[in-house]
């Protein structure tokens, strides 16, 4: 027992659900407001580790390896990943954690994860921030044009590995504006990307995709929690989506970060906290009222 504690920190913990063993780290101050942060394609809880030291000591932060990334499982039958079934874990482990009312953060995949989420289970959470991310694709056509793209890189990583496939990631004009970062920063993001599961990141594209997911653009009207929409002003894209979910939102703010690209979080991660925390306490001044 002491050898299992001197190799995982106390704050993280591996937790099954489900048939998959789910990673998550989680600070020690349980009695603060909490904020859970789910990850996007290639990343893991390290994904979180500026934002989460900026909110140190003011808020309980919690962040989850979704499956296949980071030392969460990574199955082989790509099903599995599926957007009904991760969210379905998600529920578990939030009740498991005894996690009863949060703030939602999500990027990119982890976004439309917790999009999914807030959508099904709309008790727990308390308001949701969602970065670079989409209720998915409208038509049936666009779907399954996604899909084959995302079958084709799923082959890629599968025949070629990890490495190979990074150098790729890190080339695609979603992240040109992350080669502006520090050589430090960009090892870091190089590492977390390295770290993953060739498995993992395949069946993510073929069971979580864009492609594969439900759109959940027609049920973004049944959302009644407050959201926050944080997007990139380079990051024409994810700014128009945005753009068309907040007038489909009941209650929703949106925020275009100037200067800044798909991954804000990395970008001007002391903006991005500062967002998160502004939110909360808006929140909070309003339920007093």
């Amino acid at each position: 027992m002491k050898l299992r504690k001197e190799l995982i920190p106390l704050n993280e913990m591996l937790i099954p659900i489900n048939g998959i063993v789910y990673n998550v780290r989680r600070s020690n101050n349980t009695d603060l407001p909490v904020i859970v942060f789910l990850h996007g394609f290639t990343g893991s809880t390290d994904t979180w580790s500026e934002i989460i030291g900026l909110l140190k000591g003011k808020y309980h932060t919690v962040t989850v390896d979704l499956i296949g990334h980071g030392k969460t499982t990574a199955p082989l039958d790509p099903s599995r990943y599926s957007m009904e079934k991760q969210v379905a874990d998600l529920e578990t482990l939030f009740s498991q954690l005894n996690l009863s009312k949060f703030t939602l953060v999500g990027y990119s995949m982890g976004g439309r994860i917790a999009l999914s989420y807030t959508i099904n289970h709309p008790k727990r959470v308390a308001s949701l921030i969602l970065e670079s991310s989409t209720p998915g694709l409208e038509t049936e056509r666009e779907r399954i044009e996604r899909m084959n793209k995302d079958k084709i890189l799923a082959q890629k990583i599968c025949s070629e590995g990890i490495l190979s496939f990074v150098e790729f990631w890190e080339g695609i004009p979603l992240f040109d504006t992350q080669k502006k970062l520090s050589t430090e920063q960009q090892q870091k993001i190089r590492t977390e990307r390295l770290s993953q599961n060739a498995v993992g990141l395949a069946n993510s594209l073929l069971g979580i995709g864009t492609g594969s997911q439900p759109s959940n653009w027609t049920r973004l009207k049944e959302i009644n929690t407050p959201v926050l929409l944080i997007t990139g002003e380079i990051d024409k894209k994810f700014v128009k989506i945005a753009q068309e979910m907040k007038k489909l939102l009941y209650l929703a703010n949106h925020y275009v970060v100037n200067g800044a690209g798909h991954a804000i979080h990395v970008e001007k991660p002391t903006l991005f906290a500062t967002m998160i925390e502004e939110h909360i306490k808006k929140l909070v001044l309003e339920e007093e009222k």
